[in-house]
């Protein structure tokens, strides 16, 4: 054999070295990929179902809702889980917006929660009822809590033709805390009190007496009351722990509360325009920062004792909170808005913003001017007889600089 063929031999027998390394090599790695997805960490739950795996999702094995565990190893609340934390797969925008709303509201409701002795984790149930918002439903409830006007009337709330106090959020959130109190004499349970919140107690408890069993997670319910608490622990998640989504994020910052000046009134109103006035505020400003007077006059027949808030300083900008007291409320009429404060639109302060379509002559109604008046300060055209959306309009021109 001469020494080209030994050379050749000993290449052939390296390269047939390195492919086998190679070859166990790639089955070790094989091997380690789908252990590692048969076999997750011991601090979460891999995501999967029957068409799709999802690999930037998991559920934590350790949840609880006021300090009750979840059984997380339980399949069928497993998959209730699953489903709930794929829908709070929120955009960044979105998530954003939800945060800063929980900066916003997060020290009003933490507040009433702890001075009632309810567990902190029920924030997230309004979170869930209305993303921190004064929202109507087509059921008839409002509210950050969304109370129904009998709860709400029987929790020591007034809701009337010219009140509706489920749209003052402590107040609201001191009904809601009375409401799980209730329930919680009744169930001795944080989660059982939570379902019966969105079920009723007497909801929850013929259900217990049908299946026999006082555990909410064995409890067949409808859809909404079965998922309800699972659902508040996917926004608990999302809120309290955003990179679990993969959302770099900072921590809630809770901000501090808006401070107000009070003005205690128990008799009528006939005209909120002429008490803005006299307290020296605008009628936007009022109405923007007391959303639960609901029409522009206050009829208080039985003296009951209310307190009229309006922001010390008139100069800063609390536009953010006014849009989540006012999402979908119109403040002066049916068809009229004033969301925002002049520093806001860099406006005289006696504005209003036309969110939607209106007359000029309905909106000269609700503020007591004439229509040519409004086309004059506004510089309209004579011919103008309807306001498209987007319009501010200049009520008193005597404000303008």
């Amino acid at each position: 054999m001469n020494s080209f063929q030994q050379f050749r031999i000993s290449k052939l027998t390296v390269l047939q070295a390195l492919g086998v390394v190679g070859f166990l090599i790639l089955i070790s790695l094989l091997y380690a990929l789908f252990f590692s997805y048969t076999h997750p960490t011991v601090n979460q739950v891999s995501y999967s179902n029957n068409n799709s795996n999802v690999f930037n999702l998991s559920i934590p094995v350790k949840l609880n809702f006021c300090g009750e565990d979840i059984p997380t190893n339980d399949y069928r609340i497993k998959g209730i889980l699953e489903k709930e934390f794929m829908q709070n797969q929120y955009s960044r925008s979105s998530t954003h917006l939800l945060f800063n709303k929980a900066q916003r509201w997060f020290g009003y409701i933490e507040a009433v929660l702890k001075q009632e002795g309810i567990p902190d984790d029920f924030k997230y149930l309004a979170v869930i009822e209305s993303h921190l918002s004064n929202v109507h439903s087509s059921a008839g409830a409002a509210g950050f809590w969304q109370l129904i006007t009998n709860s709400a009337i029987n929790g020591g709330l007034t809701v009337n033709a010219t009140v509706d106090e489920r749209l003052n959020v402590e107040k609201a959130t001191r009904t809601a805390c009375g409401l799980i109190k209730q329930a919680h004499m009744v169930f001795k349970n944080w989660t059982l009190s939570a379902a019966a919140y969105n079920r009723g107690i007497n909801g929850i408890l013929r259900a217990m007496k049908k299946q026999g069993t006082r555990d909410y997670h064995q409890l067949l319910l409808n859809p909404e009351t079965g998922t309800f608490v699972y659902r508040i622990l996917a926004y608990k998640t999302l809120l309290s722990n955003p990179r679990h989504f993969g959302i770099n994020t900072k921590q809630i910052r809770t901000l501090p509360k808006i401070p107000y000046k009070i003005f205690r009134v128990d008799s009528n109103i006939g005209n909120l325009s002429d008490f803005a006035r006299h307290i020296g505020v605008s009628y936007s400003t009022l109405k923007g920062h007391n959303p639960w007077l609901i029409a522009d006059k206050l009829d208080n027949p039985t003296g009951i004792l209310f307190e009229i808030k309006v922001p010390k300083n008139s100069k800063t900008d609390y536009s953010n909170y006014l849009s989540d007291l006012h999402p979908l409320v119109n403040f002066a009429s049916d068809t009229l808005r004033a969301l925002k404060d002049s520093t806001v639109l860099k406006t005289p302060e006696n504005t209003v913003y036309v969110d939607t379509q209106i007359r000029l002559e309905d909106l000269a109604k609700q503020f007591h001017v004439s229509s040519n008046d409004l086309i004059k300060w506004n510089r309209l055209d004579p011919k103008t007889n309807t306001l498209e959306k987007q319009h501010v309009i200049v009520i008193d021109p005597a404000e303008i600089k």
